[in-house]
């Protein structure tokens, strides 16, 4: 039997680092986060609702995702190791299931209290999974990868303001002065169903994630963040939450920067 003199590359190590904050303006912290470095799993949530319904819906997805992903990979891991795209494609589902699942939960919580009727949050998920990553949305949370100085934004924000400039409704100048730029266009938990938008990624050696509330990237320019994640770990988590207060902090902000080396 021939046999490849290709070394097996080593898996990627990741490391996560989460921090959040009530801002400046907030009462309470309505954002909640989550990882995982050995189940690869990095989840940023940013609730609504009064009578801190929203601290509940975001807390609440936040630990169902988890759970049910927790409970769902082991199988995926016995496909194959390192993991395919095959793997990593039912992992995928996995994530749409898990959210819908949250998304089911918060909205009989809040069935069952009237007090909490219209909670829900966003959610911004990432797997990693071997050399791929698979990301999930709803709502105006935010993924960015960071690779070779630059910056992508790998998910689209569940926004009026994002469909009326998808449609050339507005210009980008109009969409800055819109008195609908908080309106979000889907949410968990505020309907029994809600439509997940799901992605894979390929990695690389280097490559690095911000998951962030808009408390956070509502003040970020692209130009801003490749330099703050070079920072690496709590230096950069903390800068980032610095930043959004010195500019306004209206919002609570929550920052998630994974790091795969």
């Amino acid at each position: 039997m021939a046999m490849s003199n290709q070394p097996a590359q080593p898996p990627l190590r990741r490391t996560g680092t989460g921090l959040t904050d009530v801002g400046r303006k907030r009462q309470s912290n309505e954002d909640a986060y989550f990882f995982d470095d050995r189940l690869g799993l990095y989840i940023v949530g940013d609730g609504m609702g009064g009578h801190a319904a929203g601290e509940v819906a975001s807390q609440e997805a936040v630990e169902q995702v988890y759970g049910m992903v927790k409970r769902g990979i082991g199988n995926l891991h016995e496909l194959a190791d390192p993991p395919v795209e095959e793997d990593v494609r039912a992992a995928s589902r996995l994530m749409e299931s898990a959210i819908q699942a949250a998304t089911y939960m918060v909205f009989s919580m809040a069935e069952m209290d009237r007090g909490k009727t219209g909670m829900g949050t966003t959610l911004s998920a990432l797997l990693v999974l071997g050399e791929f990553a698979v990301t999930a949305q709803v709502g105006d949370s935010r993924i960015y990868r960071v690779r070779d100085g630059g910056v992508e934004q790998l998910t689209e924000d569940h926004t009026l303001i994002a469909w009326q400039l998808k449609q050339g409704l507005i210009t980008p100048q109009e969409a800055k002065k819109s008195p609908h730029r908080n309106v979000i266009t889907r949410a968990v938990g505020n309907r029994d169903y809600v439509q997940v938008d799901t992605g894979l990624v390929k990695l690389a050696p280097g490559d690095r994630f911000l998951l962030c509330s808009d408390g956070l990237h509502g003040y970020l320019r692209d130009s801003d963040i490749a330099p703050i994640v070079a920072l690496g770990g709590e230096a950069a988590t903390k800068k980032f939450i610095a930043l959004a207060n010195e500019r306004g902090g209206k919002d609570n902000i929550t920052a998630i920067l994974v790091e795969l080396d």
